[in-house]
């Protein structure tokens, strides 16, 4: 029941206006809810109506009947005056009453479980009736905060839609524009273009087909932070309609419903969010800007909306080859959507190059193919080597049965794969530089270089869950606390449970082993002689299929699992939780996709022994190289689990989004039949959508994608050009879910990638170190440096250097002797030459480790991460914004004067 306020209290709201000169006269819209309290905007860091510390209702002064909707409802994102812009919708369903009692008294009539059910029911209307009240008290509270309301319903027999519609006055959109310190445009400036490549093409006159002619482009500005008191000086402040931009207005109403009260402040009843996770409300969205497909009598370029002018120039699959308008992105969705888009863009360019030589590496080595003397040497060799038998229960082979692996592995080891492990690690490392660049440069052009987020308020679980409250150092104000002692051993924990993960990872791994172990030796012992030269192969190419099912499986689990560890962590803020559960998902997915390609490069074969001393795991013989060499196992690994996991992540980001959308509208079909009289607004087509899931999945992939192409690049060249095809499909796979499919998310300020930056910059290093001990460990690089060196510089004889001779104590029943690749006497011991190796081995790692971080330090301190010409900008900028926000001089120098 609402009642009225006392004239002491009304009196008390008038002497805080007129303390704050923030009163204007009432304004009201046709149809909407009041907004005004006593005449006047009270901003709401001031609000003391509502008594939400001590009573569990507030006091109401207001309350909203929505009037008989028009005949005609008004054509865009308006309210039915057709003036009042929609900056904000909130939706919340309500279920048929007539339905919930026939299906409450078909349960009654079902006797003891019927009561059960009764009861159930009547806790579900409690519940609803408590979210009725919560919702009442949030709207009340913006109310005061100076919004505009109006509410819209769609009803069917079986439940009803309610939409809230919001919108900030002028006022308002002040008041928060200088306390969010939002960037108001001094002067205009000519819109640099950002893409090397098309300054590159046109000062060689050469035309740029990536370029395109996106209508509408923004207008650059020399800005500074948003003053009331120096209105005048800001560019367009004279058109209230048109000054905030709508992303703008969206941020800033979206900053009143996080700060919004619907109880008690000291239990943090506060925020939009909460009411979310608690159901109140079903949905809180901005409006897209009109539909996204263009009219079917075509209609100028320059007169399409801002949502078909990135569906027209970007989200199109014909736009693969032209360049991104993160301009227009970043006006539509926010800087922290545009500067992902950015990301993605850029790493996509920079691998054309990476693939273009991985690809000219790879086809040198089908050119050399046929000069390679050792894969002729076993191609001649006939019954000259006579190898050990793989299993106990297999025969001996010849070596020429490997002919074609042979030829084959050479594809992957030959002197130019090392060149280009070189090539990538400083890749890597110049491709984060110059994003350091071009990051600084898209900030400053996007108004957030300076930009620091406030003081975060709680997340809204971590205010329902608090079991205490403490004072905030920063803000003074008390709010939800939990002990960081707490948190510390809840985080040790978790820190265990991580760890039985990974253990878990490496069961399935050992599981995979075991499995092409047991293939292997079946197709030995009853395959012909084709099917035993491929067997190590198929069974590596199988345990491949085999292990990506498991990662993808595993990864899947994983991720629900540290959700749901770093929400009982208890972290205070969305940006700590966020950084908690990203490293959680980026530590688990980096064993979980990179342990078996570290298996197969590092440690298999390693642990073999030699013939009657043969190392056993679970009773069966430790796991040797295929005939081709570990390099060739590792690539056809890398293939199967790169691209394959590329491959269903496309097909999930285009079928999913599709089958969430197909089941929204499904939920909704009661609804939208029911409204066959009128055509659909655009609030009740947003809601069809599905919600935005964020940017988390988007940046891992692309993140593991980097770092198998620089990881284990050594040992696949062709990594790059896969990852750069993925890639022009990822960008319009993304920006169709973005434009066509997800409801329109809040803009987000952002000046940098977060956190994934240091990632990826972990990753450029390690890539150094893995390549290096691939080089020299797993390649056949140095022992055929080795041999040129001291036997011969063509190679001849280097398969018999790299055979050893069984001991003299093996015995097998048809063969007195056979040969094995080790470097070993005949009694099993390792011979000079593997020492040799051995030194020559480590010295080549130190010498490419030290040479490789010698020259990125060099790239480092060449490349500065702001450019020169950007400096200048910011020196401008800062200027102008000196000179419009600095008091009048003379009239302080006059002043002086007079005081004296």
């Amino acid at each position: 029941m609402l009642r009225k306020r006392s004239s002491q209290e009304q009196l008390m709201d008038r002497e805080v206006l007129l303390d704050l000169d923030y009163t204007r006269e009432p304004q009201s819209t046709a149809d909407s809810y009041g907004s005004l309290q006593n005449g006047g905007f009270i901003p709401p860091r001031f609000l003391t109506a509502a008594n939400d510390d001590d009573d569990d209702d507030p006091i109401y002064t207001h309350s909203y009947n929505p009037q008989s909707e028009p005949a005609t409802p008004p054509k865009g994102n308006y309210f039915r005056d057709g003036k009042t812009k929609i900056d904000f919708v909130l939706v919340w369903e309500v279920k048929s009453r007539r339905k919930r009692r026939s299906r409450g008294k078909s349960q009654g009539e079902a006797g003891a479980p019927g009561e059960e059910a009764a009861q159930q029911e009547s806790r579900s209307e409690k519940k609803k009736a408590m979210q009725a009240r919560v919702r009442e008290r949030f709207i009340h509270h913006l109310q005061t905060s100076g919004l505009l309301l109006e509410k819209e319903e769609s009803t069917s027999a079986k439940k009803t839609v309610h939409y809230l519609k919001l919108s900030a006055p002028w006022d308002v959109m002040v008041f928060y524009a200088e306390e969010l310190c939002l960037r108001a445009p001094l002067q205009a400036q000519p819109n640099p273009e950002f893409n090397t490549s098309a300054r590159v093409l046109q000062k060689l006159c050469v035309p740029n087909i990536m370029a395109d002619s996106v209508p509408n482009r923004p207008v650059d500005y020399y800005t500074c932070a948003f003053r009331k008191s120096k209105m005048d000086k800001f560019l367009g402040s004279d058109n209230q309609d048109t000054y905030f931009t709508n992303t703008q207005r969206h941020r800033i109403v979206y900053e009143i419903l996080a700060r919004a009260p619907y109880g008690k402040r000291k239990r943090a009843e506060v925020g939009v969010a909460r009411l979310l996770n608690e159901g109140a409300f079903t949905a809180a969205f901005p409006l897209h800007e009109g539909p996204f497909e263009l009219p079917k009598d075509g209609i100028p370029p320059d007169q399409l909306n801002p949502r078909q002018v990135l569906y027209q120039y970007w989200a199109r699959w014909s736009k693969w080859c032209k360049y991104q308008p993160l301009d227009h992105i970043r006006e539509y969705f926010g800087e922290k959507i545009a500067l992902y888009f950015a990301w993605l863009g850029f790493y996509t360019a920079w691998l054309l190059p990476a693939a273009l030589v991985g690809t000219f590496v790879f086809v040198s080595g089908i050119m050399t193919m046929a000069s390679n003397t050792p894969a002729k040497e076993i191609c001649e060799s006939g019954g000259r080597y006579l190898m050990c038998p793989l299993c106990e229960t297999c025969k001996p082979w010849n070596m020429s049965d490997i002919c074609p692996m042979a030829k084959v592995g050479y594809l992957f080891d030959h002197p130019g794969t090392v060149f280009f492990s070189i090539f990538m690690s400083l890749w890597a490392v110049t491709f984060l530089e110059y994003w350091k660049r071009k990051n600084a440069t898209l900030a400053h052009h996007w108004d957030c270089m300076d930009y620091h987020e406030e003081e975060e308020r709680p997340r809204p679980e971590f205010a329902a869950m608090a079991p205490s409250m403490e004072q905030n150092p920063v803000t003074g104000v008390k709010e939800p606390y939990f002990p960081a002692k707490a948190r510390f051993a809840r985080m040790l924990t978790g820190s265990m449970v991580i760890i039985i993960m990974l253990c878990v990872v490496m069961i399935f791994l050992v599981t995979v082993i075991m499995y092409r172990s047991i293939v292997s030796v079946m197709m030995y012992e009853k395959g012909g002689s084709v099917l035993r030269t491929q067997a190590a192969n198929i069974a590596n190419i199988s345990s491949s299929m085999v292990n990506l099912a498991l990662i993808l499986l595993m990864g899947q689990v994983y991720t629900a699992l540290a959700e749901q560890l770093t929400k009982w962590e208890m972290h205070r803020t969305q940006t700590q939780y966020e950084d908690a559960f990203t490293f959680k998902v980026f530590i688990f997915q980096f064993v979980n996709f990179y342990s078996s390609p570290f298996y197969v490069a590092f440690f298999k074969g390693r642990f073999v022994g030699y013939p009657g001393h043969y190392g056993t795991l679970f009773g069966m013989r430790n796991e040797d190289c295929g005939p081709g060499g570990c390099l060739i196992e590792l690539a056809e690994q890398l293939f199967i689990i790169m691209v394959g996991k590329q491959l269903i992540n496309n097909m999930q980001e285009f079928v999913i989004p599709k089958v969430k959308a197909w089941r929204q509208k499904r939920a909704l079909a009661s609804v939208r039949k029911a409204q066959v009289s009128h055509e659909p607004q655009r609030w009740e087509q947003d809601y069809e959508l599905i919600e935005c899931e964020g940017l988390f999945e988007e940046y891992l992939e692309i993140v593991l994608q980097f770092g198998f192409i620089t990881i284990f690049v050594a040992a696949f060249p062709l990594a790059p050009l896969f990852a750069l095809l993925n890639n022009w499909a990822e960008v319009r796979l993304d920006a169709h879910k973005f434009v066509c499919e997800y409801r329109r998310p809040v803009s987000e300020r952002a000046q940098e990638i977060g956190v994934w930056f240091t990632i990826l910059e972990a990753l450029s290093h390690l890539s150094v170190i893995v390549n290096a001990f691939l080089i020299a460990f797993t390649s056949d690089f140095l022992p055929r440096l080795l041999y040129q060196y001291k036997f011969d510089n063509e190679l001849q004889g280097y398969v018999n250097f790299t055979l050893a001779y069984s001991p003299p104590s093996y015995n097998h029943s048809s063969l007195a002797v056979c040969r094995y690749k080790a470097f070993r006497d005949e009694t099993g011991k390792y011979t000079l030459v593997y020492w040799e190796l051995l030194a020559v081995r480590l010295g080549f790692i130190i010498a490419f480790e030290h040479a490789v971080f010698f020259v990125l330090r060099a790239i480092d301190w060449m490349v500065p991460d702001v450019p020169e010409s950007l400096e200048v900008k910011i020196k401008r900028e800062r200027y102008l914004a000196k000179q419009a926000l600095a008091d009048n001089q003379e009239a302080l120098l006059q002043a002086t004067l007079l005081a004296k």
